[in-house]
C-alpha cells in the first residue's frame, strides 16, 4: 500500500495543472478529478453497476493480478468518451478533494476489510481488491502524465 499512501499522492501533490500527457485528452485536473471519482466508487459515494456478465467478471479480474499495465486509452463504459466540465474551481481545490478520497479509502481498508463495492466492469470488490484497482489505475494516470517513466512502468 505504499504506492497508494506515499507515491501516489506525492505525486499527485506535485503534478502541475499546465503538465501536458503522453496520451488522451485529459488535463492534469481532469485526471485528479477522474482519481477522486474512482477513490469515491470504492467507498460508496459513487454508485455504478456492472453490466458485465457475471462468468465474465472473474476472467476480467484475473487482470488485476498480473503486471501488465492498463492499455494506453482504455475507455471506461460508465464515462463519457470525452472529458466532461470540470467539477472543482481549481487544480488545487481537485487536490485537496482527491487527498480527502484517499484517506477515506484507506480509513475503510483499516476499518472495513470485508466491505464491498461494485466496480463498473469487475462487479463487488474487496477492499484488498479495491487496492489493486487503484494501484494499477493510479499508476497508469503517473505514467500519462509524466509522473513515472515507461521503464518503470514495466517492472511493476
Amino acid at each position: 500500500m505504499d504506492f497508494l499512501t506515499r507515491l501516489l499522492p506525492e505525486a499527485i501533490e506535485n503534478l502541475d495543472e499546465g503538465t501536458v500527457p503522453r496520451w488522451g485528452e485529459m488535463t492534469a485536473q481532469h485526471m485528479v478529478e477522474h482519481l477522486v471519482w474512482a477513490f469515491g466508487l470504492s467507498t460508496g459515494k459513487v454508485e455504478v453497476t456492472c453490466e458485465v456478465p457475471e462468468n465474465q467478471r472473474e476472467v476480467m479480474k484475473a487482470w488485476l493480478y498480473n503486471n501488465q499495465p492498463s492499455p494506453r486509452g482504455f475507455k471506461n463504459p460508465k464515462l463519457p468518451e470525452a472529458p466532461g466540465p470540470l467539477r472543482y474551481s481549481s487544480i488545487r481545490e481537485a487536490k485537496s478533494a482527491f487527498m480527502e478520497a484517499l484517506d477515506d479509502f484507506a480509513d475503510r481498508v483499516k476499518t472495513n476489510s470485508g466491505h464491498m463495492e461494485t466496480h463498473p466492469l469487475f462487479g463487488a470488490l474487496r477492499m484488498d481488491e479495491w487496492e489493486r484497482v487503484h494501484f494499477k489505475h493510479g499508476y497508469h494516470h503517473l505514467v500519462q502524465f509524466g509522473l513515472l517513466g515507461d521503464a518503470e512502468q514495466q517492472a511493476v
